[in-house]
């Protein structure tokens, strides 16, 4: 027999309660975990152990509700379970609305707490320092490639990597002003470029100003007149400012991959896929790079991805950035890192991490 509205709405506060009571009951429990973790020394946060639960969540659902809203909805309940354990804060490349913030409420929740900061030089430091319990930085971006201040950092810092985050960048041009009224564009350099196609066919007038980042390019725009920014949505809702185009990129699937940093990694898991970052150096000799990555061919070890960089040592000396699928600690993986050590000038592990695309 059909239900009426108000019946409806009576087995969904039914629901509701049962909901929060389950809520609560796991809320506890995470917080004895917390306790426990905290006697041992251990992270609170471990994100292979997150995956873990997400894949089993995927498991366990039978619809509707599928991948991208169970990750959104446990992503907050898992973000509140750790703010009643620890005050943690998250510094990131600021300020307050930037794609790298959005990208570390993605991987953390809305719960704790965040820390904008002036550059990327300044995320490094307040994680090292204990001032933020871990970092969140901009690596590369699938248009515009790699972000070096963040590859010197890695090379320079103690502190590890110990998870990813992909963002899709969805740039919108945000402006009080009309399209043919608008004389200067400001954006961070990477943004502009991710848009240079549109601008030329629409703004070629404008001159293109590049700024620290893209919500205090918003910030001006408010500002200055005749004056446009781009940025994302959550930048122009910040500064009360419309937008006039949206998704102004120019490749639809553009994606910037950020980096979570913290001064300890976290234990291998079982049943977990890992990537390791690895930069290394190479001698001053012909084939040298492809002797160098032998040891990974050799084993078979899938590299995903290899990054040249200048060392700033001396003219033409490179560093390259490698990524392998596997941990540092499995067989192989630890077998190869040991060879490039006894042939590379210089190699570092920069950490392992659980592969994630979403």
């Amino acid at each position: 027999m059909d239900l009426n509205l108000e019946e409806l709405r009576g087995k969904i506060d039914k629901v509701d309660r049962e909901i929060v009571d389950r809520l609560n009951e796991r809320v506890r429990l995470a917080a004895e975990i917390g306790r426990l973790k905290h006697e041992a020394d251990e992270p609170l946060y471990v994100p292979a152990r997150e995956e873990e639960v997400f894949e089993k969540l995927l498991e366990l659902s039978d619809g509707p509700l599928d991948e991208p809203p169970l990750r959104a909805i446990y992503r907050e309940i898992i973000s509140a379970s750790i703010a009643l354990e620890k005050k943690m804060i998250i510094g990131y490349l600021g300020p307050e609305a930037t794609f790298t913030h959005q990208a570390a409420i993605k991987n953390f929740g809305s719960s704790l707490n965040y820390k904008p900061l002036h550059t990327i030089g300044e995320v490094f430091e307040e994680v090292e320092r204990g001032d933020c319990d871990y970092g969140v930085v901009p690596i590369e971006n699938s248009t515009e490639g790699a972000v070096f201040h963040s590859l010197d950092m890695l090379v320079e810092t103690d502190l590890t990597v110990i998870a990813q985050i992909y963002l899709p960048i969805r740039h919108c041009l945000i402006s009080q002003h009309e399209l043919n009224d608008i004389e200067s564009v400001l954006s961070k350099d990477q943004a502009l470029g991710q848009c240079r196609e549109w601008l030329r066919r629409n703004l070629a007038h404008a001159q293109l100003v590049p700024v620290a980042s893209t919500s205090s390019a918003v910030e001006r725009a408010k500002q200055d007149t005749k004056t446009a920014a781009i940025a994302g949505h959550l930048a122009a809702e910040l500064h009360g400012l419309p937008v006039l185009v949206e998704d102004i990129q120019d490749k639809k699937e553009n994606v910037t991959r950020f980096l979570v940093i913290g001064p300890k990694a976290s234990a291998r898991r079982e049943n977990t896929n890992y990537k390791t970052s690895v930069v290394l150096s190479v001698k001053d000799k012909v084939g040298a790079l492809q002797e160098a990555l032998e040891p990974f061919s050799d084993r078979k070890l899938n590299l995903s991805k290899i990054e040249s960089r200048p060392s700033r040592r001396k003219a033409w000396d490179y560093y390259f950035f490698v990524d392998v699928l596997g941990h540092h600690e499995d067989d192989l993986v630890s077998e190869a890192l040991g060879e490039l050590e006894e042939n590379c000038p210089f190699v570092k592990c920069l950490g392992s991490y659980p592969v994630t695309e979403t």
